[in-house]
């Protein structure tokens, strides 16, 4: 599998796209508006401790307090009772940990999504090109990647030839570094435990709540963590972006600096790649599929649903093998389409029903190996009773949609709109009610021309009817500019 990335750089945003065999999977945006919070190391101050929630908020210097769960918190062996310290996975209470007003060093896990405040946690981990530093832990740990245990143990003992035999923290071997020289991976440990003595002594000169440690620039972020054998290049549109990158490569991972070229200037980096017309057919709900049938992809608060649907699709020997065909389509797709926008979360599919048993194991190898490339955290569940598959996805960013798009000022998100009729029928109760209220001496609707036209045709009798009954007259306006829900009652 061949893959390419694109980094198209301007002052206001930084946009990557990440092409395998030539097709867009994925897209990441940052915005110099909106930078992503996850990574960064706060000096943070207990402000709420809630036990009833094994939580407790945590004033980091946003706009809303983050949220720190027990789970997430590095807890010390020696505050471990000796019953807990046998129990697997037994956790002290949050309250005998953290106290209000305390100040700790928490990082950032998930960026702030809707209502809900960014998710901390006290596990600090740092991030190398080949290896992760967890300087409050211990032990070190392999990626899934590794092919058998053996591998593992080997590359566990090479990592401890480099770090003696008791080293300052754990680490995690990544992807990156199975293949990787002796010599990279202690110029990854040395950059780490710089970064790490670093943070230590901001810590002391700063006061909470504070930014102790940014973490890298998206594009610095993609050098570290996505360029592998099999990346073919990572062309940059701006020659300062690929100066620093160029930079940032030569003293951290001088093996990826082959990779950086600067994309040609005769056209824009994304519509040379077709890039552009790919997010503005993963913003709509319906995805058509080569075969004429489609998918329709609704997200709410709650959960991702995707319905797939035969459209035009008839061919094939006999009905099962068209719904089949279909369906193994739309696994592909699917597959896809949650990369692309980044959907996270519960994901429910709704597959056209298959009488065969064998198809349905079919469908799910097809997503299971689909997902298997997926960078994200993915659970799949066999199809239930009702010919569903639910799949979590973890989200620990905002959606291509919650990035790019903002609810509907005319519907407010609902996905509808209150009909014109309905809305006559508002305007009336509206003036019955603001008529007993206040002693106007006549009153003035100003709204959309389809509703003043409705008010005047179909509702005129009713409309003259509340007249006759309030005693005052009134008038219509109409406003162009107006939606369809709009309108204004003026008291004259």
């Amino acid at each position: 599998m061949n893959q390419d990335i694109l980094i198209n750089t301007t002052a206001a945003e930084t946009r990557v796209a990440v092409l395998e065999n030539r097709r867009i999977e994925e897209i990441y945006i940052e915005r110099q508006s909106n930078l992503g919070l996850v990574g960064n190391i706060y000096l943070g101050k207990v402000v709420r401790v809630l036990p009833g929630m094994q939580s407790a908020f945590i004033e980091i210097g946003l706009e809303r307090t983050a949220f720190l769960h027990v789970a997430d918190m590095a807890i010390a062996t020696h505050s471990l009772t000796a019953t807990q310290a046998a129990t697997q996975n037994a956790l002290p209470p949050i309250e005998t940990q953290l106290f209000e007003g305390q100040t700790v060093l928490v990082q950032v896990i998930k960026d702030p999504i809707g209502t809900k405040g960014a998710r901390l946690s006290t596990k600090i981990s740092i991030a190398g090109r080949l290896l992760v530093y967890l300087p409050k832990e211990s032990g070190i740990g392999v990626t899934q990647r590794a092919e058998s245990e053996e591998e593992r143990e080997l590359l566990r003992k090479r990592l401890t030839q480099l770090l003696g035999e008791h080293p300052d923290g754990g680490y995690i071997i990544r992807t990156a570094g199975l293949n990787a020289p002796i010599e990279e991976w202690q110029n990854d440990i040395d950059y780490l435990k710089r970064t790490w003595e670093e943070i230590g002594s901001q810590r002391l000169k700063k006061t909470a709540p504070t930014l102790i440690h940014r973490d890298l620039t998206l594009a610095q972020r993609v050098l570290r963590d996505m360029v592998t054998q099999e990346i073919c290049s990572v062309y940059c549109d701006d020659a300062d972006t690929l100066a620093q990158l160029q930079e940032f490569a030569d003293v951290y991972m001088p093996s990826t600096a082959q990779y950086l070229k600067l994309a040609p200037v005769e056209r824009p980096l994304f519509d040379t790649y077709d890039v552009e017309a790919e997010i503005d057919l993963a913003l709509q709900h319906r995805v058509d599929l080569k075969s004429g049938g489609y998918l329709i992809i609704e997200t709410t608060e709650a959960m991702t649903t995707i319905d797939v649907n035969t459209g035009s699709y008839v061919s094939g020997r006999n009905f099962a093998d068209t719904i089949l065909k279909t369906n193994l389509e739309a696994a592909f797709e699917i597959v896809h389409q949650l990369r692309l926008r980044n959907l996270g979360g519960m994901i429910i599919l709704d597959f056209i029903d298959m009488q065969d048993a064998a198809h349905n194991e079919h469908v799910l190898n097809v997503l299971q190996k689909e997902f298997a490339r997926d960078r994200t955290r993915i659970a799949v569940h066999p199809f239930s009773p009702l010919g569903l598959v639910e799949v979590t996805r973890k989200r620990t960013r905002e959606s291509l949609a919650q990035l790019l798009c903002e609810p509907c000022p005319m519907c407010e998100g609902r996905g509808m709109v209150k009909t014109t009729r309905t809305v006559c029928y508002d305007i009336l109760r509206e003036i019955r009610r603001e008529a007993c209220q206040f002693n106007a001496t006549a009153f003035r609707v100003v709204a959309n021309p389809d509703v003043i036209d409705m008010l005047l045709d179909d509702v005129a009798p009713h409309l003259a009817a509340l007249s006759n009954q309030i005693g005052k007259p009134i008038s219509l306006q109409a406003q162009s500019m107006f939606f369809q829900e709009q309108y204004d009652i003026i008291l004259m």
